[in-house]
């Protein structure tokens, strides 16, 4: 296995050389930790508004650090996925979010949501990488889209990147997007983007679509065979009435699996991904 390079330690060189020093892109990943085996375990974890008035942003983040680092240090995590809405509307607020995350004790990526408003140079010299973005793990690649820009406009994906990406890994055994805005429509925030769609769902490897933004939804919803999976919200004033996280797992057989967990009362619900015929 590969790694691209140890991302706390870039972080906290980061915070040390300037608030947007850029960030070295992880291109491979290490050999996992894990104390149970699996071929591949990730979390995702969407909307954190660090710097929302009035919600405890700081208290948020440094439970769901806890709370991750734990699943880390218990059946490991490969890295984790921001989905979306890392930071509440002021660019002001991304140095000292970036210096919050450099605590997490695995690599972690980057998803633009709406609130996310700063430029796409901002963005690239924060993370080190472009608003859409992809990476590959031996035979799994992800997909990071952006669904929003620096006026926090509600946008369809790139649908010419999206089909670029597909194609490019359509020999990988399966495929995971992570698109902050659903895009067809599923649930009370969501847009309508048939193109999007289209190419999302005429791909035969594409696993699983995970999305943020809908606060209140932390389920999966089925639209011809693929699954859309939300998971609730780290912060804001909104939403479940707990914060938690999703984690995906993919077992030595292959086998995919999700389910979101409330820290408090664990499992809320579990879905198995893949053998979309």
């Amino acid at each position: 296995m590969k790694y691209r390079t140890n991302r706390r330690s870039f972080l906290i060189k980061a915070a040390t050389a300037g608030a947007f020093a850029p960030l070295a892109v992880p291109t491979t990943f290490p050999s996992s930790e894990r104390k149970t085996s699996f071929r591949l375990r990730f979390a995702v974890v969407s909307d954190g508004h660090f710097g929302q008035p009035d919600t405890n942003y700081v208290k948020f983040h440094q439970e769901m650090i806890r709370w991750l680092n734990g699943e880390h240090s218990g059946k490991g995590l490969d890295f984790v996925i921001l989905n979306g809405d890392l930071i509440h509307d002021e660019p002001k607020h991304l140095p000292r979010l970036k210096n919050e995350l450099s605590q997490l004790d695995m690599p972690f990526f980057a998803v633009k949501g709406n609130h996310d408003m700063v430029s796409p140079n901002l963005w690239s010299q924060a993370w080190g990488y472009e608003e859409n973005h992809s990476f590959e793990r031996d035979e799994y690649a992800f997909l990071l889209g952006s669904t929003s820009n620096e006026r926090g406009e509600y946008l369809c994906a790139n649908v010419d990147w999206l089909r670029s990406c597909l194609e490019k890994y359509s020999d990988k055994e399966a495929i995971f997007a992570f698109l902050h805005i659903n895009q067809n429509g599923l649930t009370r925030h969501g847009i309508s983007c048939p193109s999007v769609i289209s190419v999302l769902e005429g791909a035969s490897n594409l696993a699983a679509v995970f999305h943020g933004h809908d606060h209140d939804q932390d389920n999966v919803i089925y639209s011809n065979k693929l699954p859309y999976l939300f998971d609730g919200h780290l912060g804001g004033s909104w939403g479940t009435n707990y914060r938690g996280y999703r984690i995906v797992e993919v077992d030595l057989e292959g086998k995919m699996t999700s389910y979101q967990c409330n820290p408090d009362a664990f499992y809320v619900n579990s879905t198995q991904l893949g053998a979309r015929s």
